[in-house]
């Protein structure tokens, strides 16, 4: 819209390639302001095109045995339940907090092989510790368990992907903005996934999420 204040970017269905399976899939958004101090004319790539440290709300809902609205302003995480009897969602949760450290890991080891040397060493690594493995393959739901129960999601570059395969104006900005605001951390492997300026809307990245201790962990092994 030429008068439009805000830009809305989304996944409408993650995880659609498991629907048949009845397995949880979701919707996440970012929202982001029009870009003012822009040159008159500009275009709507232009406005579009901005790092994830300016999104203003952000979030997902997870479609599960219960749909779940997460979000937020840059004021914490909060979380909402729907409840069909009354047709609304309805606080559950305030101010969540991802749990500082959590002995589980969340990667499709499958592209193992194809992974950077840095990845497979610290899977070698947690392997000993005794780390468990939980991949659902829809990112909200891997999340939304990271999220509550502490751990680490990765999706790395791999042979294939080499620049990644989660996008990152509508999957990877999004929850890293959740992560930080719930104390856990985000990463593509050299930086700070809500600083990086993207060049495209369909822009990739590989991406490291979840409880700042275990992200920390995984950084030594990819320097």
């Amino acid at each position: 819209h030429p008068e439009g204040t805000f830009i809305v970017a989304f996944d409408p269905l993650d995880g659609s390639s498991n629907i048949d399976v009845n397995v949880s899939v979701g919707t996440i958004f970012s929202i982001i302001e029009m870009q003012y101090d822009l040159p008159w004319g500009a275009g709507i790539e232009e406005h579009v095109l901005q790092p994830g440290v300016k999104q203003l709300p952000a979030g997902y809902v997870v479609y599960g045995s219960s749909t779940v609205l997460t979000y937020t302003t840059g004021d914490g995480v909060h979380m909402l339940t729907l409840v069909p009897e009354i047709g609304a969602y309805v606080l559950s949760q305030e101010n969540v907090k991802m749990p500082d450290t959590g002995k589980i890991y969340s990667v499709n080891e499958a592209y193992a092989d194809s992974f950077p040397q840095g990845y497979r060493d610290y899977l070698d690594s947690v392997k000993k510790q005794g780390y468990s493995a939980r991949y659902i393959g829809s990112m909200v739901a891997d999340f939304h368990r990271t999220l509550l129960k502490g751990g680490v999601f990765l999706y790395p570059e791999t042979a294939d992907s080499p620049g990644g395969k989660l996008r990152l104006m509508y999957e990877a900005n999004p929850m890293a903005f959740l992560a930080e605001q719930a104390g856990g951390a985000a990463t593509d492997g050299r930086g700070r996934i809500l600083e990086k300026q993207p060049k495209d809307p369909q822009d990739r990245t590989p991406i490291v999420i979840g409880s700042r201790g275990e992200v920390d962990k995984v950084m030594p092994h990819l320097q």
